[in-house]
C-alpha cells in the first residue's frame, strides 16, 4: 500500500511539474507578431505562425492544420483592422476555442495600440480593398512595433500571471535594444527624407511616415487590384512630370509591374522584405529593419 501511495504521489508531482513548465501556446497570424511574441516570451511560449512573408495575408486558405493549431492556442496575436477578415473568422468558428474569441484576454489585435493611417472617408467595394479601421500594414514602422510590444508584454503577464516577472524583464531588455536600434536606423536613413517613391501596393504608409518618404504614385489602380497596362502607362506619364527615385514592392508581390516601370522610367525597383522572412537577411525583427533601411539606401545611390 505504501508503494502504491508513493507511486501515486510521484505521478501527481510529475504532472504538476510538467503543467507548471508547459509553454504558453501562441498563435500568430503574421511573422512579425510571431517574432515579437518570441522576443517577449522566450522559452515560456511556444509560437506558431500561420503565414509567411511570401504570402498575401489578405488571402489565406483556412486549412485544417491552422484550425488544429488555433484550437490549442492560449493567445491569438493578429494585426486586426480586418487584415485577416477573409480567413480568421472561419478558423475561429471551426476551432471552437472560446479562450481566443474577440473580447477575451486570449485575443490580441496589434492595430488597437497604434495610430492608424489612411482611414477611409467612405466604404465602397468599388474603391478596392479598403479597411474601415485604416491601413493594416503597421509593421513597417518600428515605432509601432515598440507600442505593440508594450501591450503584448502586459497581455502575456495577464494570461500567464505566474511568469509575469519573467515577461516584464524580457520586455525591458527588448525595449532598450529596440530603442537603440531605432535610433541607429533613423540616423542611417536620414538621407531618404523627402525622397519621392512609387509603390506597387499601398502597403507602406507607416514606413513613409517614419522615414519621411513621399509617395507620388501607386501601381495598383485601386488597393488590391492588379496593375493594368493602361494604368501603368498613366503612371509612367505622370513620372515624366513628377519624377520618383525608386519603385518599391513587398517580397510577396509579383515583380513584373515594378520591373516594367523600372525599365521604362529608368529607376530602381526595390523588393522590401515587408516582414520577418521576407529576405535572406530578415531573419528576425532587428534584421528586418536592418535590411529594409539598407535596401532603400542602396537604391537611392
Amino acid at each position: 500500500m505504501k508503494h502504491i501511495f508513493k507511486a501515486l504521489s510521484l505521478t501527481v508531482l510529475l504532472v504538476t511539474t510538467q503543467s507548471a513548465q508547459a509553454a504558453l501556446n501562441v498563435f500568430a497570424c503574421e511573422p512579425e507578431w510571431g517574432a515579437l511574441a518570441q522576443e517577449l516570451g522566450g522559452d515560456k511560449v511556444a509560437v506558431f505562425t500561420a503565414t509567411n512573408a511570401m504570402q498575401d495575408v489578405h488571402h489565406i486558405e483556412a486549412k485544417p492544420s491552422l484550425v488544429a493549431q488555433l484550437r490549442k492556442a492560449d493567445l491569438l496575436v493578429c494585426t486586426g483592422s480586418e487584415l485577416e477578415i477573409g480567413w480568421l473568422p472561419v478558423l475561429l468558428r471551426q476551432a471552437g476555442n472560446t479562450n481566443v474569441l474577440a473580447g477575451k484576454a486570449g485575443n490580441f489585435e496589434a492595430a488597437h495600440y497604434v495610430r492608424m493611417l489612411e482611414i477611409p472617408n467612405r466604404l465602397d467595394r468599388a474603391d478596392g480593398d479598403v479597411h474601415p479601421g485604416g491601413n493594416p500594414h503597421i509593421q513597417t514602422d518600428p515605432r509601432n512595433i515598440a507600442k505593440v510590444g508594450d501591450a503584448l508584454s502586459q497581455r502575456l503577464s495577464e494570461i500567464d500571471a505566474p511568469n509575469a516577472t519573467f515577461y516584464q524583464a524580457r520586455h525591458k531588455d527588448f525595449a532598450q535594444r529596440w530603442q537603440d536600434a531605432s535610433k541607429r536606423w533613423e540616423t542611417q536613413a536620414a538621407p531618404l527624407k523627402g525622397m519621392a517613391i512609387v509603390v506597387q501596393h499601398k502597403g507602406f504608409p507607416y514606413l513613409e511616415d517614419w522615414l519621411g518618404l513621399r509617395e507620388v504614385a501607386t501601381l495598383e489602380p485601386k488597393p488590391g487590384v492588379e496593375p493594368t497596362s493602361s494604368h501603368l502607362s498613366e503612371v509612367l506619364t505622370q513620372l515624366e512630370r513628377q519624377p520618383a527615385k525608386m519603385v518599391i514592392r513587398a517580397a510577396y508581390n509579383s515583380e513584373r509591374p515594378s520591373q516594367w516601370l523600372s525599365e521604362k522610367a529608368k529607376i530602381p525597383a526595390v523588393a522590401l522584405p515587408f516582414t520577418v522572412g521576407g529576405s535572406d537577411r530578415a531573419k528576425d525583427l532587428f534584421s528586418l529593419f536592418d535590411d529594409t533601411v539598407q535596401r532603400l539606401l542602396d537604391a537611392a545611390k
